[in-house]
């Protein structure tokens, strides 16, 4: 894209960055299927997550292929972290409620949680789940209740419906409606935008 976008193109731009919600986020724990990762970005530019967390410490951050993933990545910006202090200080730092994706007894199912609140939710591996050191350090486990014979989504349509049920309350809730971000940061990320 030119580096002086169209009024329509800016204006997309502003309105779309106007409904960003800060306090909301995703981490993508060693997820390699490029197909999934790529997919849960495109989720979160739908609705509106700014940033995802990459935990990466047994698997490769997988190659995304250029079509399918280049512009959804380029509207979503990406946090590396490389042990789990990082990004738990990370996650820590925006005072959200740590939750992760879980089938154990203690998980609650998804709309009894409220992500109205500042909310990280780990996505783990497609065949072992959330690391365990993350586990460990959740606030709470979630799970998405399910009425058929198969009892597990894969994980990028899981991401999906998490965050459509967070976007449908944060929507009741008004948060589409107001700036997440201060003037001050709104202006810096514009910015970055206009550049793209």
């Amino acid at each position: 894209m030119p580096k002086n976008p169209t009024p329509e193109r800016r204006a997309r731009m502003e309105h779309v960055l106007a409904q960003r919600q800060k306090g909301l986020t995703l981490v993508l724990a060693n997820i390699h299927d490029p197909h999934n990762v790529s997919a849960i970005y495109r989720s979160c530019d739908a609705f509106g997550v700014p940033e995802v967390h990459l935990y990466y410490t047994h698997t490769a951050f997988p190659v995304l292929g250029r079509k399918t993933s280049a512009s959804a990545r380029k509207w979503v910006d990406s946090v590396r972290h490389k042990d789990r202090e990082s990004l738990l200080a990370a996650l820590r730092a925006g005072d959200r409620q740590i939750l992760a994706t879980s089938c154990t007894p203690t998980a609650r199912p998804l709309r009894e949680w409220d992500f109205t609140r500042p909310t990280a939710v780990i996505m783990g591996n497609e065949h072992s789940g959330v690391d365990p050191e993350l586990a460990d350090a959740v606030d709470g486990e979630l799970y998405i209740p399910m009425r058929g014979m198969i009892q597990s989504f894969n994980v990028s349509v899981a991401a999906a419906v998490i965050l459509a049920e967070a976007a449908r309350q944060r929507e009741a809730a008004g948060m589409y409606d107001r700036p997440a971000y201060s003037p001050e940061e709104y202006a810096e990320r514009l910015e970055k935008w206009l550049q793209k």
